[in-house]
């Protein structure tokens, strides 16, 4: 079937079709177009452009087919239709006749499959976000399972200075979360709806296009039809991050392929993730990791091919757009497989602990140190610079280490050099001066290993129910503080003041129904608070309160907040949370501020707990 034709008077020839035809490889948008054509139903009967009955028989059928594609995605695959909006059409005509043929009323192909494709979008990036989190989670547990065991840092491949593997690991992390945040950055500037834009010009069905964007789940609608029909750049912006990400990976696989190679011997693959040859009988080779590094010029490849195919087209819609499908459906589902497979993997990796250590002692790493040892006895860091240099060729000469030579043979150099030299260039000396923020000291790694957990927390609360509050939510906020007010859990509060507070609550959702919420007060001192925490009962027992505790945490981190604190009649709840028991006493700014006013003063059985970020 096509949506065009009455001006045709013969059929398009069978090599058109088929070198035009996209339903081979855009089938996969069909729950998409079901959704946005379920909510342009309920659209036009709102604009009294459809009856309630014929509304019905649409829904009805709609929902029927949604059923259909659920149960086999490949289904579109077994008709002839040119793409996946005539397969839809053709399925409802089939089923319920001439009211079928009402639907496309006031809107085009073109708003309709630069809708579909953004819905497309917006589910991918969340699994996107999902599966990084995933293996950042991997990447945690690696982190902390040898954050104290030595590994040989390189520059330019040479040997540099030791680091502990934990810090290694530590350091994807903080690629992945910005990834993450890269995914969610192009997440909001997507969520914006095309529907009701028309073939260019907008549509002439008398609707609500903003209620039409919300039915759908977009934020806003777009603001010019010209643009929204046109464009492609919310997937590049999608394209731009998977290819971000998969550099990332590539450069991760890169590092394990090292580590475990003959040369180095650092790392050990498990079986389950090796393979062999089909001559060397020897052979454990890392293919996983060498597919992930391969994989990413695929990726790469595609983001490119988008933008030479956007790059000189005129306004407005052009059928060079429907190449943006292919290459964008393999690159984010390479990526969501790779990212997949990177979770998998690095449990199967393990630290060979004491080799490392003995790799990370050779290559002089530890001349930094006897360069820092010089500018202690007042020697000028340049000076220092190439006097241990000079020492670094003698003992490379002589064939030894740097703790090898005698002081005589460091005298011969300089006689700054004393006895007190040798615990200095011990491996663990170095290693555990660089215990400043970011650094590869154990206790330093320890501290970067938490802020990583606790983001991590933050980022899972994030992307499965909880969101920063707006005023929309206001209504609802007041009805949960309500109701745990009425029970004496929480101080009541009016709804001027939430709104004037508002960006400083965040909410838990449920199929997108609001649950429960909490706040993140600042006070002047610096110090915040988290109060006003409640969940609807019906919504307990889920991990939700958790949730919202972890978003409220990572955003006092934001903030640059050091200290939170929160009073509780449920300590054992924060507990579980990391938070820890301190005295009201020390909370001058809360008891200020809200014990005064507190029914309960005289009796107050509030335990203060504290988390230290």
């Amino acid at each position: 079937m096509s949506l065009w034709g009455g001006r045709f008077s013969t059929p398009s020839a069978a090599e058109f079709k088929q070198f035009n035809d996209s339903l081979s490889f855009d089938y996969v948008l069909a729950p998409f177009d079901i959704q946005a054509s379920q909510a342009w139903a309920t659209a036009l009967h709102q604009a009294r452009l459809l009856t309630a009955t014929e509304n019905q028989q649409l829904q009805q059928a709609l929902g029927d087919l949604a059923r259909a594609v659920a149960a086999d995605p490949k289904l579109p695959l077994s008709a002839d239709d040119e793409d996946i909006h005539s397969w839809v059409e053709a399925q409802l005509i089939d089923k319920i006749g001439a009211t079928a043929k009402k639907l496309h009323t006031g809107r085009s192909r073109n708003d309709l499959v630069a809708t579909d494709l953004r819905l497309f979008c917006k589910q991918l990036a969340q699994q996107l976000i999902t599966a990084n989190l995933a293996a950042i989670n991997a990447l945690l547990s690696f982190a902390e399972t040898y954050s104290d065991t030595l590994l040989p840092g390189y520059t330019h491949l040479q040997r540099a200075q030791p680091i502990v593997a934990g810090h290694w690991a530590l350091a994807y992390v903080q690629m992945l979360q910005r990834d993450v945040s890269r995914l969610r950055d192009a997440v909001k500037r997507m969520d914006v709806c095309p529907l009701g834009s028309g073939a260019l010009a907008g549509t002439t069905a008398p609707l609500d296009r903003e209620n039409l964007a919300h039915d759908l789940g977009f934020r806003l609608a777009s603001e010019n039809s010209l643009d929204a029909v046109s464009d492609r750049d919310f997937a590049l912006d999608l394209l731009n991050a998977a290819s971000n990400g998969m550099l990332h990976l590539s450069r991760l696989a890169e590092d394990v392929i090292f580590y475990c190679s003959g040369e180095s011997g650092c790392f050990a693959m498990s079986d389950r993730i090796s393979s062999g040859s089909s001559l060397m009988p020897q052979k454990k080779n890392p293919d996983l990791f060498e597919l992930l590094r391969g994989k990413t010029g695929r990726v790469l490849g595609h983001q490119h091919a988008l933008q030479i195919t956007l790059k000189g087209l005129p306004m407005a819609y052009n059928k060079d757009m429907q190449e943006d499908k292919t290459g964008l459906f393999d690159a984010l589902l390479t990526y969501q497989q790779c990212l997949q497979m990177l979770a998998f993997a690095i449990p199967e990796l393990t630290v060979n602990s004491e080799h490392a250590a003995r790799q990370a002692a050779l290559g002089y790493s530890n001349a930094t140190e006897l360069a820092d040892y010089l500018v202690s006895k007042g020697m000028p860091f340049r000076d220092a610079h190439h006097v241990t240099g000079e020492v670094v060729l003698l003992a490379q000469q002589q064939g030894l280490a740097l703790e090898q030579l005698s002081i005589a043979q460091f005298n011969s150099v300089s006689d700054l050099i004393g006895e007190d030299v040798y615990p200095i260039l011990e491996i663990s000396y170095g290693l555990n001066k660089r215990s400043a923020l970011g650094g590869t000291a154990p206790k330093a790694v320890k501290t970067g290993l938490k802020h990583a957990q606790d983001w991590l927390h933050a980022a899972e609360a994030a992307s499965k129910h909880v969101r920063q509050a707006r005023l929309s939510d206001v209504d609802k906020i007041c009805e949960l503080i309500a109701y745990w007010a009425e029970q004496g859990e929480n101080l009541p509060r009016n709804k001027a003041d939430i709104m004037q507070a508002i960006h400083g609550f965040a909410v838990a959702e449920i199929n997108d129904e609001v649950v429960g919420c909490a706040a993140l007060y600042v006070y002047s001192t610096g110090l915040a608070e988290i109060r006003s925490l409640g969940l609807f009962p019906q919504a307990q027992g889920k991990g939700l309160g958790a949730e919202l505790v972890a978003w409220l945490l990572w955003k006092a981190r934001e903030l640059g907040i050091s200290r939170t604190i929160v009073l509780t009649r449920v300590p054992e709840f924060f507990g579980r949370l990391n938070f820890r028991l301190t005295v009201k006493e020390k909370l001058p700014e809360k008891v200020m501020k809200d014990c005064d006013i507190c029914p309960r003063k005289d009796n107050c059985d509030e335990i203060a707990l504290e988390y230290w970020l």
